[in-house]
């Protein structure tokens, strides 16, 4: 499964007074497996760029190619794409309402036509990628969950379907640090167990450092800046300039070099972060 955008637009209003272009001319592409990063501010155009990658939005101008379909094509299932790209938006838990946990997850694989036994083989499996036992939550009210259970929940009903394409707006906003850990390691398994491409809304760059293979930039309505985490995070200079933050380890690194001290950019990695200090110190130099 591979994605590629190109040249895409997108006009909220067109023609009326309050006319706003969310998106001006944006292309990238996303290759089979991948685990994608996109940053930037908020208002940038995240939100309805990856809103494109499903059809959910009509591009103005451009096309999005999914798997070799263009998704701006006439004839296109948009309810077959949609099976293939799955899209889980920021705070899903909001969107919960059945009775159980195990009906909330079954609601997607029931409308896509599938027989009893094949949706109970989906939640239970749903359940064991989000690291929900079965026995313990199946019967039980997503209500009473906390509020990192209701996500994986929520998380859990998109992974059934079985999406080649899992696209995840800010999936551990308004987490505290445990219920966020947990929520990206599950994340990560998922992605090397179902082996899907996954496209990662957020604006914790840490995370996006240590987990992506590839980040695009988003400011403006324009992808400004894409390709590997050292080579989007050497670029220190101009994400300040977007106000956006660096990874911590970068950051450290930025203000050495700001002080004098000789430090390579891109770096986001404890372990050569401090590797680089130390020959710095072993040099004869301090970093003071």
């Amino acid at each position: 499964m591979s994605i590629q955008v190109k040249n895409l637009t997108h006009i909220y209003s067109p023609g009326l007074p309050y006319e706003s272009v969310a998106l001006d001319d944006v292309s990238f592409n996303i290759e089979d497996g991948q685990f994608v990063g996109v940053i930037g501010h908020t208002g940038s155009g995240k939100s309805t760029m990856i809103q494109h990658l499903n059809g959910l939005l009509k591009p103005t101008e451009g096309s999005i190619i999914v798997d070799g379909i263009d998704l701006t094509g006439e004839g296109v299932s948009m309810i077959d794409i949609r099976k293939r790209v799955g899209l889980v938006f920021q705070y899903p838990e909001y969107q919960l309402f059945e009775e159980t946990v195990a009906k909330d997850i079954a609601f997607g694989p029931k409308n896509l036509g599938l027989d009893e036994e094949e949706i109970n083989r989906r939640v239970r499996e749903a359940m064991d990628l989000v690291r929900l036992d079965y026995d313990k939550f199946a019967e039980k009210s997503p209500f009473d969950l906390s509020g990192g259970q209701k996500r994986r929940v929520a998380i859990a009903g998109v992974i059934a379907m079985k999406p080649e394409v899992l696209i995840l707006d800010e999936p551990t906003a308004g987490l505290d640090p445990k219920a966020h850990r947990d929520v990206l390691e599950m994340i990560v398994d998922i992605h090397r167990r179902e082996k899907n491409v996954t496209v990662f809304v957020s604006h914790n760059m840490n995370d996006v450092a240590r987990l992506c293979d590839k980040v695009l930039v988003m400011n403006g309505g324009k992808c400004v800046l894409q390709g590997t985490p050292k080579e989007v995070f050497a670029e220190a200079d101009m994400l300040r300039s977007m106000g956006l933050d660096l990874p911590d380890v970068t950051q450290m690194l930025y203000e050495l070099k700001q002080k004098g001290v000789e430090m390579p950019d891109g770096v986001f990695d404890i372990d050569e972060a401090e590797k680089l200090i130390l020959d710095y110190i072993r040099g004869g130099k301090s970093v003071d």
